[in-house]
């Protein structure tokens, strides 16, 4: 048997081998309240958020040395990758962000002469961002000590268990985005 088949199972432990994090004792506490009830979900869905709060607050340390917020990161990242210019609108999506977030990030990161905006020259209610060479050479200098301390974030996890996570978060991360965005209309 190896390590990955004695894991435990979340809402199926008979061998009694599951972790004994911060989500177990809540667990347990509501199986002793309810014992009825199916904790599986909360195991699973409660690790998920318990992990990115954690993760955020340890990834985070990279960015504020540079004096960014992990939002802002994001959006120079977001004009980084794509390549081009983007609107405010294309921003918010590439983002997952509100229109009003992006707004004010992009007013502090025009501030700090990371991006620049230009209006559109056929409707003035259009801007364009690109990021300033600033603002490239920030993102091209932070993104390898980012990639770096997130790596250590996950050295606990072997490489086949990161592939598998990956992938498991993958396909619930398709199911879910699929069930929750509502067609626009």
């Amino acid at each position: 048997m190896t390590a990955t088949d004695r894991r435990a199972v979340p809402g199926n432990d008979p061998a009694g081998t599951a972790k004994n994090d911060t989500v177990a004792g809540v667990v347990r506490q509501w199986r002793a309240v309810h014992p009825d009830l199916d904790t599986g979900p909360m195991e699973i869905i409660g690790r998920i958020n318990r992990c990115a709060a954690l993760l955020q607050q340890a990834e985070d340390a990279p960015l504020r040395r540079a004096g960014l917020s992990r939002a802002e990161f994001d959006l120079l990242g977001a004009l980084r990758r794509t390549g081009h210019e983007l609107t405010p609108g294309e921003l918010a999506r590439e983002t997952f962000s509100s229109g009003a977030a992006v707004t004010k990030r992009l007013k502090q990161l025009t501030e700090r002469g990371l991006v620049e905006r230009r209006g559109d020259t056929r409707d003035r209610r259009v801007a364009h961002v690109r990021l300033t060479d600033a603002g490239r050479d920030l993102v091209d200098g932070i993104l390898p000590e980012q990639l770096a301390y997130e790596t250590a974030a996950l050295s606990g996890l072997d490489t086949p268990d990161r592939g598998h996570l990956a992938a498991l978060l993958g396909d619930l991360l398709v199911q879910l985005e699929g069930r929750l965005v509502a067609p626009r209309g």
